[in-house]
């Protein structure tokens, strides 16, 4: 798409290159957003056991991150394509409000019907979040540059991860998980003062028109399908009419919502991006990590606090190895790609490093043999994420038309999205289907205080079983981060362009 001359010269129409300063004033805004999501799914992860059982079964417990991650898969595209309408601030903002919203219908939940609703209006804002920041990163950085402000978007989701533990645990344990939620109104009305003084964002003004038919079938196809792998496995069988009923709904929505992208005047997902050989692999690259890693990763404080015992608090400064290895890589490989001016080879070193992680997780258990392979395991999968997720958002970006990077970047976000709610109700019905019949599911409604039921061989035998369950889970994880390997290796390498091709705009 771009030869050498388009790569280092500068579009005769291009909007003035912003400064240092004001590239920082604009992230300063990003990270006002973006420290809400970063902190909150942290500190839930931590908390997640302790809200099954208060409100509901283990059966439930995917479901907590599930609808967090559906209404976000479905969201970030929409918001990409809102975002050229009305301008990335009113919509960043926007995004904000929304997912303050969900966090109080979660902190009011008196049933996991409630929690999982408000989970699922907290992922449309965190949804729009994500994708909004990328967006506006390449708005403003040119993609030669753009590796040497990574670290400063991942320093937002590596202080998340060790503040998120920390508060999660203690408020789980000291006060209630649901402060959990409450804290993410006053972070959630300081991002949007922050946000109105800081994103000045270029606005392009343009008609548009919002693909309401496509964002509705998109939405239709991808719950149909998130419903069928989370309940198919327990509540309903594979074979069962409601579920080949739910597949083929998926599966017909989702050929109507193809068919119609082809024909829409301004296609939620325009098809014409998956004609570009990089998006033609990192769409499937981030799908295939994010089910890897959404999927994995939310089982990971289960383990350590159902199994081993550990505090909420503990178990979530257990977690901290994965998000060192998420900061370090991405930091590392952004000055490297900056410098270097390449990134081919960052998403196989990840896609190898995530493989790494899910073997060493295999082998995890409750001894301090086990406990170090886990801890170990965990650096691996930090490592993989930070390096593989970053750089392919960073060569989509280079890959297209400055006029298709809202939809390019949303659409890089929706698949990691899509395929991370996959995972998660894949591995929900995978644990399902391990523990099912082997056990007395009642036992299961607490899970963190299985270690002290008083009937010994009851409690080895249930410890047993979900210890199993769940490394079965890294097993089965395995082949599919090797699938990574495979695909990564097919990414082509394209020079990174100078300028960001933004055309003479007003502010917003």
């Amino acid at each position: 798409m771009y030869g050498a001359k388009e790569m280092s010269a500068k579009p005769p129409h291009a909007a003035p290159d912003l400064s240092r300063r004001e590239i920082l004033t604009v992230f300063i805004g990003l990270m006002a957003g973006l420290s809400l999501a970063s902190l909150d799914s942290t500190a839930v992860n931590t908390a997640i056991a302790t809200m099954v059982a208060d409100l509901g079964g283990l059966s439930a417990y995917a479901w907590i991150g599930t609808a967090y991650l559906l209404t976000s898969t479905v969201s970030n595209a929409l918001f990409g394509k809102l975002s050229d309408i009305y301008g990335r601030r009113p919509m960043f903002q926007l995004a904000i409000l929304t997912f303050i919203i969900g966090s109080i219908g979660c902190a009011v939940a008196q049933s996991m019907s409630v929690l999982v609703i408000s989970r699922g209006v907290q992922g449309i804002g965190g949804g729009g979040l994500m994708s909004l920041a990328f967006v506006i990163i390449g708005d403003t950085v040119p993609p030669r540059e753009r590796g040497r402000y990574v670290g400063m978007i991942t320093s937002v989701f590596a202080v998340g991860s060790v503040l998120g533990p920390l508060v999660g645990g203690f408020f789980t344990e000291q006060l209630s998980w649901r402060w959990i939620f409450i804290i993410n109104i006053p972070i959630g009305i300081v991002a949007l003062i922050i946000t109105s003084a800081a994103l000045k964002i270029p606005l392009q003004k343009r008609d548009h028109r919002v693909d309401w038919l496509g964002s509705a079938l998109l939405t239709s196809s991808v719950t149909c399908l998130i419903l069928l792998l989370s309940w198919s496995s327990e509540e309903y069988g594979w074979t069962s009419a409601f579920s080949v009923t739910l597949g083929l709904a998926a599966a017909l929505v989702g050929i109507a919502f193809v068919q119609w992208e082809k024909k829409a005047p301004e296609p939620v997902m325009p098809l014409h991006l998956f004609k570009i050989d990089v998006i033609r692999v990192t769409v499937p690259l981030v799908a295939f990590t994010g089910t890897i890693i959404y999927g994995a990763n939310a089982f990971i404080p289960l383990f350590l606090q159902a199994v081993t015992g550990v505090s909420p608090t503990n178990s979530g400064l257990l977690l901290v190895p994965i998000m060192v290895g998420v900061t370090f890589a991405s930091i590392t490989t952004g000055r490297l790609t900056t410098r270097s001016g390449t990134y081919r080879h960052w998403p196989i070193l990840g896609a190898v490093s995530l493989t790494l992680g899910m073997v060493f997780l295999s082998a995890m258990s409750d001894t301090g043999l086990g406990m170090t392979s886990a801890l170990v395991g965990m650096l691996f999968v930090g490592s993989g994420i930070g390096s593989i997720m970053p750089t392919c958002t960073l060569a989509t970006q280079n890959a297209v038309d400055w006029h298709d990077l809202g939809v390019a970047s949303a659409a890089i976000t929706f698949f990691r999205s899509l395929g991370g709610a996959i995972g998660l109700a894949a591995f929900g019905a995978i644990l399902n289907s391990q523990i099912t019949g082997k056990v007395d599911k009642a036992l299961l409604q607490a899970p963190r205080k299985i270690t002290s039921i008083p009937d010994v061989d009851v409690r080895n035998s249930v410890l047993d079983v979900l210890a199993n369950g769940i490394k079965f889970l890294y097993i089965v994880a395995i082949p599919v981060a090797i699938i990574v390997i495979l695909i990564a290796i097919k990414l082509p390498g394209r020079p990174l362009r100078q300028t960001t091709g933004a055309p003479a705009v007003s502010v917003d």
